[in-house]
């Protein structure tokens, strides 16, 4: 009976070791990565887009889950083309004040390839709970993440520009695409 308990206790003891041995943490590859906002005004939209978020997750490769994710991205490394809206669009946020925004699950809800991964989204001092819907791809040596949400301006305290006194959509949107390389 001794024995049995002891064989019983060392086989899941084994069995927990593998399935924490499955779990691997994973880095976006930055060039093959990106985060892109949307800002809309009644005469035209603006779109900048980040290569430099730092995004990693922590996943069981094996059986295609992700167990968590956090992303942090430097406001200032957004892109859109035009040098004088994006230094603008820094002054409106108080980029120097609030230099980056970051997310980081809490709760992960995955159906198949598809995730609700909820968490905490820090942006301009504020911390909202969001969900990201995310949609992955696996390959044999690659995960593609891709996702969409948005947030609203003023929930953030942030005053929304304006242009011929018309302010834009209260509505930021964002997308999002990270791939990771598995091997």
């Amino acid at each position: 009976m001794k024995y049995k308990f002891l064989f019983t206790t060392v086989i899941f003891f084994a069995v927990g070791l593998i399935s924490i041995a499955q779990t691997k943490k994973l880095e976006a590859d930055k060039k093959d990565s990106f985060i892109k906002y949307k800002l809309t005004h009644p005469l035209h939209e603006v779109e900048a887009t980040s290569k430099d978020a730092y995004c990693v997750i922590e996943a069981d490769v094996q059986n295609k889950e992700i167990k968590s994710v956090f992303v942090q991205v430097d406001v200032t490394s957004f892109d859109s083309g035009n040098s004088n809206r994006d230094s603008h669009a820094m002054e409106v946020i108080d980029a120097l004040t609030y230099p980056a925004a970051t997310f980081k699950s809490s709760s992960i809800s995955q159906n198949g390839d598809n995730l609700d991964v909820s968490g905490k989204l820090t942006f301009h001092g504020i911390t909202k709970e969001i969900i990201i819907p995310v949609k992955l791809t696996w390959s044999k040596d690659k995960l593609v993440t891709e996702g969409s949400f948005d947030i609203s301006l003023t929930e953030f305290h942030i005053e929304r520009p304006s242009l011929l006194m018309i302010p834009v959509k209260d509505k930021l949107e964002f997308t999002l695409s990270q791939t990771f390389n598995l091997e």
